[in-house]
């Protein structure tokens, strides 16, 4: 739910910025005229190709930033993965805070590097190894180490994890099952996954 809408004053200072919350699974509206930093929650960062099915392009969390202005892809969209709280900020204030402009060249090379993650697992053949391979780089992006294992900060079903590496929810549900048996991957009492 939007408390509010993306202000273009230029006169905020970032310690009176309004923030923006969004609940679990909500669309957050793009704007091209500006960006949208997170500062706390999960956004996922999708592409849609004609026939509806999703692509995943990333993650962004506390401090990264996103919006239409950072991308060319056409169909581009962002969801929550967890209550959201963003900060909008326009272009015109970006231009003249040469701090505000160097924090985001830094957190474009950090999703630039989560995306090139995405494409080379994206480009594993066994489905086995692709979902391996996204499940360390979850633990790696948006994990949380514990003594004994990483878990993961915001709930994935398993049809968030097939739409990732292009399968079905039904090979992603036998992956997991397997994972399971062998004591590498299980379930806190929130269902959240915890990598071990």
């Amino acid at each position: 739910m939007l408390l509010s809408y993306p202000s273009h004053h230029l006169t905020i200072s970032p310690t009176e910025r309004r923030l923006h919350f969004y609940e679990r699974g909500e669309e957050i509206p793009l704007v091209s005229q500006g960006i949208w930093e997170v500062n706390r929650g999960v956004v996922q960062l999708l592409k849609f190709n004609p026939q509806g099915e999703e692509t995943l392009l990333g993650w962004v969390q506390s401090d990264n930033f996103f919006g239409l202005w950072l991308t060319s892809v056409d169909t581009f969209q962002a969801k929550t993965l967890s209550d959201v709280y963003l900060k909008w900020y326009s272009l015109e204030e970006i231009d003249k805070n040469p701090l505000l402009a160097h924090k985001i060249l830094s957190q474009i090379a950090k999703r630039l590097r989560q995306t090139e993650e995405l494409l080379a697992i994206a480009g594993l053949k066994k489905v086995e190894d692709r979902l391996l391979k996204l499940l360390k780089l979850l633990a790696k992006e948006i994990g949380e180490k514990q003594e004994s294992f990483t878990r993961i900060k915001v709930r994935f079903t398993h049809q968030n994890l097939a739409n990732a590496i292009g399968t079905t929810r039904v090979t992603v549900t036998r992956i997991l099952g397997d994972l399971q048996k062998q004591g590498l991957v299980s379930l806190d009492h929130t269902r959240h996954l915890l990598l071990h």
